[in-house]
């Protein structure tokens, strides 16, 4: 592993950083948890790291224009449309 200085070098000379990375992969995270039905929204905030159920709304919301309710709908409806 890497000292947490010449981490933050070396994702600094990448163009990113760690809160950047961790922020993709729980945009990422999300849709992947989110497209099961079965998986409530609070606890995928939960997997995700979120302490609240309405911080996960606001960043999914920043992520993708959309709240995870309406996401999901909307992948509801692709999928009886496909």
């Amino acid at each position: 592993g890497y000292a947490p200085r010449t981490l933050q070098r070396k994702l600094q000379e990448a163009g990113t950083s760690y809160h950047a990375l961790l922020d993709e992969m729980r945009r990422e995270l999300s849709i992947y948890y989110l497209r099961d039905a079965q998986i409530a929204v609070s606890a995928v905030a939960f997997l995700l790291g979120f302490s609240e159920t309405s911080a996960f709304h606001r960043a999914f919301k920043r992520w993708t224009g959309t709240s995870p309710g309406e996401f999901r709908l909307a992948e509801a409806i692709a999928k009886h449309s496909a």
